[in-house]
């Protein structure tokens, strides 16, 4: 791997590139200036609902020019976790689409389209929104008590939908924790490793020099400040200022967008 340049980004996705059905002014152009300066940089997500190839087809929408190696998800980040742990069968709590990027795994029961059949190695929860049921739930909990891993995706509080804040996955997590008395792995933002992940999949050796522009303070402010990163937060998508006035979090930079960056 080659030594951090004196700049690396990581830039969140919604409510930092896009937000309510359309691109930030501006984003699509840094990006651009950034590419044309040779500058690295990584659009990373805890979206889990849709694969990659979809959210390049979404970004191209938008007016960016992207490919799927441009782009780090919770999905890519949760696969590498339970490889690295050994781990074969898989019960997903996701959007059917992502599962397009679990192909590795022998999926069984939760929104896997297949009947559960016995405990699997481990659960893996994503954003499943409006579609998490009781069933589901019951469903998770029950092969959590029987032995199974906790592998989520996210423990995101809330994220920007149209005009209203929505529930994200960190409060069904928590449901399960709770319920279970099993903590979660948690694979993406902010996760330390799922920072790492994407710093070494731009090449780099060291997450020194490497910045995450986002709009969430937990998961891409403080999550990528432990991680050894700077953390520059955007006054678009989830961002309020009480939040950030009572959260206790010192961004290293807040700009008005992410059209701002220099």
């Amino acid at each position: 791997m080659r030594p951090a340049p004196s700049r690396a980004f990581l830039f969140d996705l919604d409510g930092t590139l896009y937000s309510g059905g359309s691109a930030i002014p501006g984003a699509a152009a840094t990006l651009h200036r950034l590419r044309s300066a040779g500058v690295p940089y990584r659009l990373v997500t805890n979206t889990t609902s849709r694969p990659r190839s979809a959210l390049v087809q979404r970004l191209a929408g938008y007016g960016f020019e992207v490919s799927p190696r441009d782009i780090f998800t919770a999905v890519l980040a949760g696969a590498e976790l339970a490889e690295s742990r050994g781990l074969k069968r898989i019960a997903p709590f996701l959007p059917a689409p992502a599962l397009e990027d679990l192909h590795q795994f022998e999926l069984t029961g939760g929104t896997s389209g297949r009947p559960g059949s016995g405990v699997p190695d481990a659960i893996l929860v994503g954003d499943l929104g409006e579609q998490w049921s009781y069933a589901l739930m019951q469903e998770a909990f029950e092969y959590l008590l029987a032995g199974a891993g906790f592998i989520a995706l996210s423990r995101d509080r809330y994220w920007q939908r149209d005009d209203r804040l929505a529930l994200d996955a960190g409060p069904f997590v928590s449901g399960l924790e709770f319920a279970s008395g099993k903590t979660a792995e948690i694979a993406g933002k902010p996760s330390p490793a799922f920072f790492q992940g994407a710093v070494r999949s731009l090449g780099l050796a060291s997450t020194q020099g490497a910045v995450m522009v986002g709009d969430d303070l937990w998961s891409d402010i403080e999550g990528a400040q432990r991680a050894g990163l700077e953390g520059w937060l955007v006054r678009t998508g989830k961002f309020r200022e009480a939040a950030l006035q009572a959260s206790g979090i010192h961004p290293d930079r807040v700009l008005d967008s992410v059209a701002a960056l220099e």
